[in-house]
């Protein structure tokens, strides 16, 4: 299974036993928009939901951190979703949050993991089915191990990575010209952060732009998408898109800034920075 499937694909796959499609919508609280009632009202037939903000380290005051390996394991036993699933991850947010669900499945263990290109918008507009309710149960085991080496921490940060930053976040919010919507955060970006918005990756239909288009934009931002690389964004979402894209261009050494701006920014003792990369 590549990467990257079309709704086609999964649509001719979507009846085999270790198939299954996990829902990772998440919308920002002011959106007013609810991703796990979503699910409920429609999603994509044996599709399981997998809760981004509920399924995260609640003892930490940043947003969305990544949870311990045992509570992951748990969680994804109990939705039905084993380690050794062929797992295609979408949402219907346009926030693109199957790309943190694709990180975090391959951060706890599991090898065979997909993004729907296009997600569930792109599956409704095709009249593709979809059910409404809660999944029948199903059998699995998620035997969840951590890869510490995918996450960087504040600390390794404020000592020198020895690799590039790269922000995800919208314009705006990186130059420090837009309040952060998170109170107590501090706007701006890191020290010698290179900024490539999340958004721009993507087509209008939510499906990603051509590779060679990636990498142009990789290269206009003033990062090297063949060359590892951290990526950080607002609380550690759409910073994976760009782990994504890294990766559809052949790129397996890139790192995730899990805490973020809602951590650095939150932070007094941490340098800031407004205006353009």
């Amino acid at each position: 299974m590549d990467d990257l499937v079309s709704t086609a694909w999964l649509a001719q796959n979507l009846a085999a036993r270790d198939i299954v499609p996990v829902d990772c919508s998440w919308f920002m609280p002011s959106s007013g928009r609810s991703g796990r009632g979503e699910f409920q009202q429609s999603h994509i037939p044996g599709a399981r939901f997998l809760d981004i903000d509920e399924l995260s380290e609640k003892q930490n005051p940043a947003p969305h951190m990544l949870p311990s390996a045992e509570d992951f394991g748990v969680a994804m036993t109990k939705l039905g979703v084993a380690h050794d699933d062929r797992i295609v991850v979408y949402d219907n947010s346009p926030l693109r949050t199957a790309a943190r669900g694709w990180f975090m499945l391959r951060h706890f263990g599991a090898d065979r993991v997909a993004i729907l290109d296009g997600g569930f918008q792109k599956w409704l507009a095709e009249n593709r089915p979809t059910e409404s309710g809660k999944p029948e149960p199903r059998e699995a085991r998620f035997d969840a191990a951590a890869k510490p080496a995918n996450v960087v921490g504040k600390n390794e940060i404020l000592s020198g990575l020895g690799v590039p930053l790269v922000d995800a976040r919208g314009r705006p919010r990186f130059e420090g010209a837009e309040e952060d919507p998170r109170p107590g955060v501090e706007p701006g970006h890191m020290p010698g952060a290179r900024n490539l918005p999340y958004a721009e990756i993507y087509n209008p239909d939510g499906t990603f732009k051509p590779r060679e288009e990636i990498r142009k934009l990789f290269f206009a931002a003033g990062a090297d998408v063949d060359r590892p690389f951290v990526a950080t964004c607002g609380s550690g979402v759409t910073a994976n898109s760009l782990i994504f894209a890294a990766r559809l261009l052949g790129n397996r050494d890139t790192r995730l800034y899990d805490g973020s701006w809602s951590e650095w920014g939150s932070d007094p003792s941490t340098p800031k920075v407004k205006g353009a990369a």
